[in-house]
């Protein structure tokens, strides 16, 4: 190896170098300490180290504990499915409808909730959810119900509030993708006999898929490990894992317990991660 290959390498590991202390301090160690705690076990109020599963064992055995898991799967299911669906048809009419002048500023008013605290638009779906809230009062108003519907402190208010926030997410990662997308595709389809559904199903689509899978694994993985939303808007009446985990470090002190469940969520949002990437093959790229 040349001297000058040998400064090229230094020089190249001096740019990354940053990066890879960065990742190495605040996520590899912290990971290995939290890994390392979860196998551990509480013995009154006091860390017993070892190799211990039973932290493990207790959460798929205590149904209360499991049951979080699956109450966060199926709140995360929900808000992606239905941010899919009502962001698709907004970053489509803001690529496709608006006039090109136009579109920064579509965009921005379609991001413009970024702009408040993520606390703040929790607290102002709870007021506009609750008993005497802007929806209880218009619907008694027109006299469509006798009585305030109870939505705040419920799975519906964690996904309305969820909603909320993530079709701006996927509504950026979907244009993204259609703004790239040329009109001859279209023409050319057309010129074929293809209809606009067929058009729109056999050739925007799939060319599309990328950016909405893109936008709903961020979805997924934001979404399940939430705690503020279903904190505010959910109550304790359906706790998911990341109130779980609260609860285990704030009430109860086990922080062995909160480390594997931690553990346990970053297994599925991993396996999530591996399923999008193959599906969109994205290990041969």
């Amino acid at each position: 190896m040349t001297s000058i290959q040998t400064t090229e390498r230094r020089k190249a590991f001096a740019f990354v170098a940053p990066a890879l202390v960065w990742v190495l301090a605040f996520f590899v160690v912290p990971f290995a300490v939290m890994a390392a705690v979860s196998v551990s076990r509480m013995e009154g109020r006091d860390i017993v180290h070892g190799f211990f599963l039973d932290n493990y064992i207790r959460f798929f055995a205590d149904p209360s504990l499991f049951k979080g898991l699956l109450i966060s799967l199926e709140i995360t299911g929900m808000v992606t499915v239905i941010s899919v669906l009502l962001a698709y048809p907004l970053a489509w009419i803001i690529a496709m409808q608006v006039p090109a002048r136009w579109q920064r500023l579509a965009l921005m008013l379609a991001v413009l909730p970024f702009w408040t605290s993520y606390v703040v638009r929790s607290y102002a779906w709870l007021l506009v959810l609750g008993q005497n809230g802007v929806i209880n009062k218009a619907l008694m108003g027109m006299g469509l119900i006798a009585a305030p519907l109870e939505i705040a402190s419920t799975r519906t208010a964690s996904v309305i509030g969820f909603v909320h926030f993530f079709v701006m997410l996927l509504t950026l990662t979907i244009y993204s993708n259609l703004i790239q997308l040329s009109p001859n595709y279209a023409r050319a389809a057309a010129d074929l006999g293809a209809s606009a559904f067929s058009t729109f199903r056999h050739v925007i689509l799939p060319l599309t898929l990328p950016g909405v899978v893109t936008g709903a694994f961020l979805t997924f993985v934001l979404c399940i490990g939430d705690y503020i939303t279903p904190q505010i808007l959910g109550g304790n009446n359906e706790l998911t894992l990341p109130q779980l985990i609260m609860l285990q470090l704030g009430r109860r002190g086990d922080f062995p317990m909160a480390s594997a469940m931690s553990i346990i969520l970053m297994a599925v949002v991993t396996l999530a991660y591996f399923a999008c990437a193959r599906w969109l093959k994205l290990d041969r790229v």
